[in-house]
């Protein structure tokens, strides 16, 4: 009678897992609506009122913002040449920072896969996440202090006559890939050491030297992996201002014009802020035309 008693009581104490045991799409709900209610009652709503805020008005003698609906920001942002300048100097960045990090990343995948040894392969990824441990403006502060006018890159080139660019668009590509290199490499090597080293052997038997087989061999086997890789290179340096700031001088990107409009005129912040948007939505669509995604 006992024993009846807790075994009855057992399962009394779990009515919900029984309750979603039974009910297959009840379970699948839970499960997916908190990242729903986080892309779409945050992430894609926060979007929507920043669009709405875009069309908004901005009293020129009080600095008021008003509700309303008016085209003049984007206007703005489409025809005054400096946001012009920003817009493709920002684009040209984000897709200068993604080949570096493609141009490095594949033949240190392949030499991390495929010819080095355990300890230096180890030693290999501690060095490239290494920047991930720490903190993103520690980071920025790191590349400033070696690239002032007395920092270190100028003190070691001394020697040699060669002085450094000092802040400018250079050092902001050169920042920015420090940054986001880890987010491309990682993937690229994880995809490099699924490829079999019978296909390696097999290019070689055929003719193909070392450049030739990462071209016809390797790239197209890797391509979903450089893919997902360049979208974190490519969507981060577009959103970037702290290193335009503090490494680029002069040097002005999207991000910080969005930061000095932010406080002044939000509308006009607001719909510069649809252009990074749109550059990403571009590339996806060309990268989904590649058919990557759909293997990614």
């Amino acid at each position: 009678m006992t024993q009846m008693t807790q075994v009855v009581a057992k399962k009394q104490s779990k009515p919900i897992s029984s309750y979603l045991l039974r009910r297959t799409k009840v379970r699948l709900l839970s499960i997916l609506a908190p990242p729903m209610t986080w892309i779409v009652g945050v992430y894609i709503v926060s979007l929507f009122l920043l669009l709405i805020t875009a069309f908004w008005n901005v009293d020129p003698f009080t600095s008021l913002v008003s509700p309303g609906f008016n085209l003049e920001n984007f206007k703005m942002v489409l025809t005054v040449p400096a946001y012009i300048a920003t817009s493709i100097r920002t684009l040209l960045i984000a897709l200068a920072v993604t080949a570096i990090c493609i141009f490095f990343a594949v033949p240190l995948g392949i030499y991390m896969a495929k010819i080095a040894k355990p300890w230096v392969r180890n030693l290999l990824a501690v060095a490239i996440t290494l920047p991930l441990w720490a903190g993103y403006l520690v980071k920025i502060i790191a590349m400033r202090l070696v690239f002032t006018e007395e920092g270190f890159f100028n003190w070691a080139m001394a020697p040699f006559g060669i002085r450094g660019p000092g802040f400018s668009i250079p050092i902001v590509i050169l920042t920015l890939t420090y940054l986001w290199f880890p987010y491309m490499a990682l993937p690229v090597y994880t995809a490099i050491r699924q490829i079999p080293p019978n296909l390696f052997d097999a290019s070689s038997d055929m003719g193909a030297k070392g450049f030739t087989t990462i071209y016809r061999v390797v790239f197209p086997l890797i391509t979903p992996a450089v893919i997902a890789g360049s979208v974190f290179t490519f969507s981060l340096s577009l959103g970037d201002y702290l290193a335009a700031r503090f490494t680029g001088g002069a040097t002005q990107m999207i991000g910080s014009i969005i930061a000095q409009n932010i406080n002044l005129n939000p509308p006009v912040a607001a719909a510069y802020s649809m252009i990074p948007i749109f550059f990403i939505v571009i590339y996806l669509m060309v990268a989904r035309r590649t058919g990557s995604l759909e293997r990614m």
